[in-house]
């Protein structure tokens, strides 16, 4: 995994980061991970466009359950 360093931070800035990272309990490091995995997830439109997609891939109509095709499966060993 990679690693950077973030110079000239404003001391109330890390300030205010380690007091949200005790409110939840974490550690600052955690914290800050966990706010920049959020930040790096795809903005929601751009999911929704893509489900949106792949919903147009699936035929419309009737659907067997899954629990059907595996008792159909079983029934005929």
């Amino acid at each position: 995994m990679g690693q950077f360093l973030i110079r000239d931070v404003d001391d109330r800035v890390i300030a205010a980061l380690e007091s949200r990272a005790a409110a939840h309990g974490h550690a600052l490091e955690d914290e800050l991970r966990t706010m920049l995995i959020q930040a790096a997830r795809p903005p929601r439109a751009a999911m929704a466009e893509e489900l949106r997609t792949i919903r147009a891939l699936t035929p419309l109509g009737p659907r067997q359950l899954a629990e059907d095709l595996v008792r159909e499966g079983r029934a005929s060993r």
